[in-house]
């Protein structure tokens, strides 16, 4: 099993640098071809315009830290 694991850690470690430039493309290709993007930033969600206008949108908790191990218990 040891090695099974092994062959998985150069993957995930890939896996976020690889998703956040996805992302960054698909907000570049959106934000091109004339559609907002939602943006959440500094505690709040922003729409985001082709012309570079943000609008407020909402107010937002600010992101959970997460540590290995917590348990979460959602209502």
């Amino acid at each position: 099993m040891a090695k099974e694991d092994s062959d998985l850690d150069p993957v995930e470690r890939e896996l976020p640098p690889a998703s956040g430039v996805a992302f960054a493309r698909a907000r570049i290709n959106v934000l091109a071809s004339g559609l907002s993007v939602l943006q959440s930033q500094d505690g709040a969600i922003f729409e985001v315009f082709p012309d570079g206008r943000r609008r407020f949108v909402k107010a937002v908790d600010p992101p959970t830290v997460d540590v290995i191990g917590r348990k979460i218990i959602l209502k």
